[in-house]
């Protein structure tokens, strides 16, 4: 079977990490692979909202090690073919446009914690635990970690836990807001498949502009956002899903959006 699964259901895309007897340790291939199903996730119009979730009762114990250090030592990732998205998100021209929710449960080290900081929804097992333990391998985070995670948490709360690699359990990840829900074990998946669904039923255009938006913020601070909020939507008002918003308001009935 492949290491990633890729399934879409309705409006939904699937994506799952499939390595559990190797507790999902994350390598070469799997990240080429994740980067191919995000491709498809972003390309695809049928397709409004992503799921990453792990088969096995880890999410991943990390990266495979062995298999990344002529990587790392090469100063660069592996180049992604046209088509595919970075899964790290660190390159923007090669980020995925729609949403991405996470299911997390058990273990959930490196580059596991550094995919769900390049997500925008996650879902968390009472059991999750969290590391970004590279410091304890000799190394340290490169996928997104030391930019993102202060922002997540604070300075000081990722400084403990990248200088330390220390675990972050569920509780302590909601409590500082670096997942959004903790679920009895085993419930994870379907809670999060139920909040990707609710997103997949709003309209399309609206949700990757939202998306768009807190980004920019994010990336060139608010000033450059706010000077975009009325010129993107000008478009958008043009749009067949606009005028279905409205007109469901005025029939007090549920839009059915086409995202066009």
């Amino acid at each position: 079977m492949s290491k990633i699964t890729v399934e879409a259901k309705g409006h939904v895309l699937l994506v799952g990490i499939n390595r559990p007897d190797k507790m999902n340790a994350f390598d070469l291939d799997m990240y080429m692979l994740l980067a191919e199903g995000l491709g498809k996730l972003h390309s695809s119009h049928n397709l409004r909202c992503g799921l990453l979730f792990a088969h096995g009762s880890n999410f991943t114990s990390g990266l495979d090690l062995a298999r990344w250090v002529e990587v790392f030592s090469s100063g660069s990732f592996p180049v992604l073919p046209e088509g595919y998205c970075d899964p790290f998100g660190l390159d923007e021209s090669r980020r995925v446009g729609k949403p991405l929710v996470m299911a997390v449960q058990g273990i959930c080290y490196t580059i596991g914690l550094e995919l769900m900081l390049a997500t925008d929804v996650r879902v968390a097992a009472s059991d999750a635990r969290f590391g970004q333990i590279e410091v304890k391998r000799g190394i340290y985070p490169v996928g997104g970690a030391t930019v993102r995670l202060h922002e997540e948490i604070g300075w000081g709360n990722a400084m403990r836990y990248l200088l330390t690699g220390d675990e972050i359990s569920a509780e302590d990840a909601y409590r500082m807001g670096l997942v959004q829900e903790v679920t009895h074990p085993g419930e994870q998946y379907d809670r999060a498949l139920a909040i990707a669904e609710t997103i997949a039923d709003q309209a399309p255009l609206g949700v990757q502009a939202s998306l768009r938006s807190a980004r920019l913020s994010r990336a060139e601070g608010p000033d450059k956002s706010v000077s975009r909020l009325l010129p993107d939507l000008q478009p958008i008002m043009n749009s067949e899903d606009a005028k279905e918003g409205v007109q469901s308001f005025l029939e007090r009935r549920k839009a059915k959006f086409k995202g066009v």
